[in-house]
């Protein structure tokens, strides 16, 4: 894998865990706005530029803000996404930017929707698939601090340019962490593939993809 196209996970960011959906008139009006935002965004920048927007945490959640939705809870993530997606939905050609998976039990289904389009676009959708899982199995398993998965967002371009959004809960400390991946930067998915971590809460965590870890993982 190139370097010019290999996985990067961009940045961590832990938020207070909230239960619950947003009231629907917030999110219609989130859809809408995201809908918007988007489109000015690609037209100025490329599609390309959205997925390097959405991999940064800051501006993940400045982006979430600008939304209307609270700054400080777990919901920004999975309301952000569900806007995001809903509001490109029909438009996906015309911007060049797709969108797969979700909160629970959708983001099970973000392999079967990564292949939808690869058939719709003649992509090969493999790579994009084993992006998808390789980023959500480094994220739960080789990295082990107390986060489980529940959510996970892939986007990409027709050009196989990619970014993951996923999120994990810890029901004991009652907080998520987010996670964010932009598939560009750097060699592989086991040696280094974060470039920033932005977190309020700390612990200990066994990290197999750091590179002190590298005797472990031979």
């Amino acid at each position: 894998m190139s370097s010019a196209n290999a996985p990067r996970r961009t940045g961590i960011a832990n938020l207070p865990l909230h239960y619950g959906k947003a009231p629907r008139w917030l999110f219609q009006r989130m859809v809408k706005l995201a809908r918007e935002i988007t489109i000015v965004t690609v037209s100025d920048f490329g599609a390309e530029e959205m997925l390097r927007r959405l991999s940064h945490p800051y501006w993940f959640q400045a982006f979430g803000c600008i939304l209307g939705f609270d700054w400080h809870s777990s919901g920004v993530t999975t309301t952000l996404c569900g806007a995001l997606k809903e509001g490109v939905k029909g438009l996906e050609k015309e911007l060049g930017l797709f969108v797969a998976g979700g909160k629970g039990a959708t983001s099970r289904k973000t392999p079967s929707e990564i292949e939808v389009w690869g058939d719709r676009l003649s992509l090969d959708p493999a790579p994009l698939v084993y992006a998808s899982r390789m980023s959500a199995k480094v994220d739960s398993s080789a990295i082990q601090d107390g986060y489980q998965l529940y959510h996970h967002i892939f986007l990409f371009v027709a050009n196989g340019s990619w970014a993951v959004v996923q999120q994990g809960m810890n029901e004991k400390t009652r907080y998520a962490r987010r996670y964010h991946w932009l598939g560009e930067a750097v060699s592989n998915f086991v040696n280094e593939p974060h470039s920033a971590i932005l977190s309020d809460s700390r612990g200990q965590a066994l990290n197999l993809v750091a590179v002190e870890s590298d005797t472990a993982r031979t």
